[in-house]
């Protein structure tokens, strides 16, 4: 569990957490979720409306999709709260950062058909009595008291949270037992908390995993692979291992993943010392094999929790006898492995 004293902003300064995601992204991933959202309230808790895709997506599709209201909470560490701190001036009119809210209930429909164009976080405070921006007397940490009244407010939690805290971050959303859709890097299906979250069914992978781009703030160091500055001067980075986690249920995790090998004792080793077999490739998963069996961890882009059963993550299944390490065969330390067992094995 990370620290509760770390706040916000150092977790994105020391870690690099400050990764803005595009619109097409959001756009692609929340197409598959719009029915969850009519009448309820959406919670946008790492997210400053003036830089956040995300707050602009559901400003953009407030209407169509009949939210209830549009919370968004900014740290005070924001790029763009420094910006703004003429909105927020103390007792000397002294410029200072401040942490703040925006709270939406009420977008024009500008074309009859639920959508706007009012992307301006400042046209939209004006275009309705409904529609709040106020300071914060915290520091806009998803964690502070305040941000924690706003979250018991909400149905439903959409954000990219920072990847450092991500373990405190599920942990406060399933105790207050929300509705979320969050990006995350794939190495968190490792922890030990997630993959029991994983595992108890409070969670698990939304439609898109692998590579996304995002922008990065001016300070980001230049890297010599997945990097680059665009035309305008804008940094970006990619990574390879980036997924939606959710608790919202769809159609994906219902869909029966096809298996064609056969297994043979040629064709798959067994663990030096515990006796399940490894399959590097989720495509190589035999439909005949009853046993447990050791899978990447990427298996869970295609887990049915109506096919198989998840046993546990190498590290840390109970009867791994060097419990915290890694399987090995023939002496030789693998990657990290999730144990499944085929619900109904094609055995002859």
């Amino acid at each position: 569990m990370a620290n509760t004293n770390t706040t916000l902003g150092a977790a994105k300064a020391s870690k690099k957490d400050e990764f803005y995601t595009q619109l097409g992204d959001i756009e692609k991933e929340l197409s598959h979720y719009r029915e969850y959202f009519r009448d309820k309230v959406v919670f946008c808790n790492c997210d400053d409306p003036y830089e956040s895709n995300f707050f602009k997506y559901f400003a953009l599709y407030f209407n169509a999709l009949g939210l209830k209201k549009l919370i968004a909470t900014c740290y005070d560490g924001s790029p763009i709260a420094q910006q703004e701190l003429p909105l927020f001036p103390d007792e000397n009119n002294e410029q200072k950062k401040k942490a703040y809210k925006v709270e939406i209930s009420e977008v024009p429909d500008l074309d009859g058909n639920g959508a706007t164009d009012l992307t301006d976080v400042k046209l939209l405070l004006k275009s309705s009595d409904h529609n709040i921006k106020a300071e914060l007397k915290g520091n806009g940490d998803f964690r502070s008291p305040e941000c924690i009244e706003l979250l018991k407010q909400a149905d439903i939690v959409v954000t990219n949270p920072p990847f450092s805290l991500f373990r405190e971050y599920i942990a406060l959303l399933l105790k207050y037992d929300k509705k979320f859709l969050v990006i995350g890097n794939q190495n968190a299906i490792t922890y030990k908390e997630i993959f029991k979250n994983m595992q108890n069914n409070e969670l698990w992978l939304g439609y898109k995993s692998g590579d996304m781009a995002f922008r990065v703030p001016n300070y980001y160091e230049p890297r010599e692979t997945r990097y680059w500055v665009d035309e305008t001067g804008q940094k970006w980075r990619s990574m390879g291992n980036i997924c939606w986690f959710t608790n919202m249920d769809i159609q994906k995790r219902h869909e029966y993943l096809i298996l064609v090998k056969k297994y043979s004792p040629e064709d798959y080793s067994t663990y030096d010392n515990y006796d399940a077999i490894n399959v590097n490739k989720t495509d190589d998963i035999p439909n005949d094999y009853p046993g447990i069996m050791g899978v990447p961890i990427t298996f869970l882009d295609k887990y049915n929790p109506e096919q198989f059963e998840l046993i546990g993550i190498d590290r840390y299944v109970e009867d791994n006898p060097n419990y915290g390490k890694r399987f090995t065969i023939d002496g030789k330390e693998i990657y990290a492995r999730i144990l499944i067992r085929n619900k109904k094995p094609q055995i002859s």
